[in-house]
């Protein structure tokens, strides 16, 4: 079944230039000095240089501030998490009785979310606790113990901690789920229904999410208050990104990767596979032929794995062989290509991974390999 749905793809709808067009400039109306928001969180904003919010964080920080419900419809990259961190953890400051609980479908993304905490909340006197799978349990229940204000994880590994006692849902007044429409693919939505389910009343409840699909709906319904909608989707594929095909015309396609990779523009490159052996198969012959390279595969432990996201983010390795699975949550700033190694299985697939380039007004490039 898979076979047939990776040659039902049309070539033709791999191969589209950036638009050229001039696209509409965001304004705006607020700046980050205008949110009112605790003067050692501004400061901490300040330090990392930023002064005007993107859209979504233009729109939804005000609401959040008042404490109203949000659902948020939003790509990553668009700085969907400040928008929501900034508002709780000046909350959180002004009322300690507070807690945040986020949920996030990989492991990778809650780690960027706990790291983006970790810098907002400098000299806040604030706590976190980091609940993922792949990673020591004992830790994180001791992290617990001492009942931090924020608490960011994975469905799965939160619900071990609920049953081993180490958490307890109902002393959350926050819920942020992130990246929903990821969790119900990857299976998530019975967690995230019990999840739900747990928390008390009043509290505050936000939903980011890409699509907006029935089951989402469903599962939202009755959880939230009056929710308003903040939407700041993208385009389906990147604008930015040059799309283009590669045939190999029988050649080995290890050497068309070798001869692409080789050239200078070829800066950070993600390169996709299709399973967690055919992954780190092509990342090994990529390094034996001289390449700074890494994987991450669900067969690697999330200390590896996190491993190779950190060196790829310092441009320490040029090129980061990924499955799609591994690869969801990833935030990484200055991808110059993406390359489809193996085809994806679904048009989602391709959607996803192609925009992990041309990020942030920057052009990318999106290569598929096509046999």
């Amino acid at each position: 079944m898979n076979t047939r749905r990776r040659q039902s793809f049309d070539p033709s709808q791999f191969v589209k230039k950036a638009s050229t067009q001039t696209a509409e400039v965001f304004t705006a109306i607020h700046t980050f000095a205008d949110f009112d928001l605790c003067p050692q969180l501004q400061q901490n904003i300040a330090s990392r240089g930023y002064i005007s919010p993107t859209p979504i964080q233009d729109q939804a920080i005000p609401l959040l501030l008042e404490g109203r419900d949000l659902i948020g419809l939003a790509n990553t990259g668009t700085g969907k998490t400040a928008a929501f961190l900034l508002p709780l953890i000046h909350k959180c400051f002004n009322d300690r009785s507070q807690r945040v609980l986020i949920v996030a479908p990989t492991r990778e993304l809650a780690v960027q979310i706990e790291q983006e905490f970790k810098l907002f909340a400098q000299g806040l006197n604030m706590y976190s606790a980091l609940c993922i799978g792949g990673m020591n349990v004992r830790a994180q229940m001791s992290k617990l113990y001492r009942n931090p204000e924020f608490v960011v994880g994975t469905p799965g590994r939160l619900r071990d901690l609920e049953e081993q006692r180490a958490l307890d849902f109902s002393t959350f007044n926050n819920i942020v789920l992130d990246e929903v429409d990821q969790m119900f693919d990857m299976g998530f939505i019975r967690d995230v229904k019990y999840i739900t389910s747990k928390l008390p009343q009043p509290r505050q409840a936000l939903f980011f999410s890409a699509t907006l699909s029935d089951s989402i709906l469903q599962t939202m319904h009755g959880f939230q208050t009056d929710p308003v909608r903040v939407s700041v989707k993208s385009h389906e594929s990147a604008t930015n990104v040059d799309q283009d095909i590669v045939r190999t015309n029988g050649q080995p396609k290890i050497e068309v990767l070798h001869e692409l990779l080789i050239q200078a523009e070829f800066d950070k490159v993600l390169v996709f596979s299709r399973t967690k052996r055919a992954t780190e198969s092509l990342a090994r012959s990529l390094g034996q032929r001289g390449f700074a390279v890494s994987a991450i595969h669900g067969n690697r432990t999330q200390g590896q794995r996190q491993r190779a996201i950190e060196q790829f983010k310092r441009s320490q390795i040029q090129i980061l062989v990924a499955t799609d699975v591994a690869s969801r949550g990833l935030d990484i700033d200055n991808v110059t290509h993406v390359i489809n190694f193996d085809l994806p299985e679904t048009y989602e697939d391709y959607i996803h991974r192609i925009g992990r380039t041309g990020r942030a007004s920057r052009k990318g490039i999106a290569l598929t390999f096509i046999e």
